[in-house]
């Protein structure tokens, strides 16, 4: 087989992309797969604080507050933050901290002199809070059992400050959930898989911990307040080492969450993120930057190999294929262990679509206004 100098230098290009993609399957996805997954403490040991913000979540307060007021701990406390809430948040919230000692309700009232964004309110959160160690969720987040807080405390190693869970979405029927759950996979697989290797970047709001004295230490949010979103990302990626940061496993610490059921709605979630991302470190920028770019140019090359010679097309089609049985031997087993295992044998579609969604998203979020407003 003779190949032309074109051929040879796009099958080469092509290649080099393959590598580069492996070094994330077996080098960052594959260690979170084999991952030991440490047992759940039977007690708890310090008191912890969850800090949950809120505007107009009515129904979903009404729905998830009381599996947090429900969990099995000794010594905790549930802040719950009302921005400005419109739809009867106050009154339910009024009526629920009659029943429950433990609950701690904050109000942001609309001629408070504040930046608005969803950063005031956790920091309001986080000074109303009685105890240093702080949990964080979302109004629309229900733990998936009474012990997610015995896996979220803190550990006893008190050099750890920071430490990382995972919230899965909610199945519904439909492509935009698919792409969303898989995204979502994606998305811990990364975060999960660095902080493992040493090298956390960030987390996730709907399920995650740190030490209210390391966000004071820190001056809270002040190096990026001008940023909508970033409460959870932006605030783990300027402090998190691989020293003081830890990450959870355990299927009954998960945090499960409602998804978007627009495609308008997650573009929008998907644009705030996105500008976020570009306040991250240098390091992890580029560490990023160089896993999505790789995996554009390892489909741009395929796709241009197709218009070559038939034993060119053999050649990236057998790539291709490495490609897809090196990754079916690890995300099946990641996914499952992500509360995703319906989405394992649907994998090579849902990744050429999310790259797709992730390309068109990135273009869209350099325009248009930039909003401060959270919900």
């Amino acid at each position: 087989m003779i190949l032309s100098p074109l051929e040879i230098v796009l099958l080469s290009s092509l290649a080099f992309c393959l590598l580069i993609q492996l070094y994330y399957v077996l080098f960052v996805h594959l260690k979170l797969a084999n991952a030991t997954i440490e047992e759940i403490p039977a007690v708890s040991r310090k008191p912890v604080s969850v800090i949950v913000c809120a505007r107009n979540e009515i129904a979903n307060l009404n729905q998830y507050l009381s599996t947090l007021m429900s969990q099995n701990y000794v010594e905790y406390e549930v802040v719950v933050v009302n921005d400005r809430s419109w739809d009867g948040t106050e009154e339910y919230l009024d009526e629920m901290d009659k029943k429950h000692p433990n609950l701690k309700v904050v109000k942001i009232l609309d001629n408070d002199k504040f930046i608005a964004g969803k950063k005031f309110a956790v920091t309001m959160g986080i000074k109303a809070a009685k105890y240093d160690w702080l949990v964080f969720t979302d109004a629309d987040c229900m733990p998936a059992t009474e012990n997610w807080l015995l896996d979220m405390q803190q550990p006893a190693d008190d050099r750890v400050e920071i430490v990382l869970g995972y919230s899965p979405y909610l199945k519904r029927r439909g492509l935009l959930n698919a792409l969303i759950r898989f995204e979502t996979f994606f998305t811990a697989a990364n975060y999960l898989g660095f902080a493992i290797k040493g090298m956390p970047y960030m987390g996730v709001g709907r399920n995650m911990a740190y030490k209210k004295a390391l966000f004071f230490k820190n001056k809270g949010f002040a190096a990026h307040m001008h940023i909508p979103s970033g409460d959870d990302d932006l605030f783990v990626n300027a402090h998190a080492s691989s020293n003081n940061t830890e990450i959870r496993l355990n299927p009954d610490g998960h945090v499960w969450s409602e998804p978007k059921t627009t495609w308008s709605g997650y573009l929008k979630q998907k644009k705030r993120h996105f500008g976020a991302g570009k306040l991250y470190k240098s390091k992890h920028k580029f560490v990023l930057s160089m896993q999505i770019i790789f995996q554009f140019l390892f489909y741009g090359f395929f796709v241009g190999c197709l218009f070559l010679s038939r034993e060119a097309q053999y050649v990236a089609g057998g790539i291709l294929l490495f490609s897809i049985v090196i990754r079916s031997l690890v995300y099946p087993k990641l996914l499952k262990r992500l509360n995703y295992g319906d989405l394992r044998w649907w994998f090579p579609i849902l990744d050429i679509l999310l790259f797709l969604f992730l390309t068109l998203n990135g273009f869209l979020a350099m325009f248009g206004k930039k909003k401060v407003d959270w919900k």
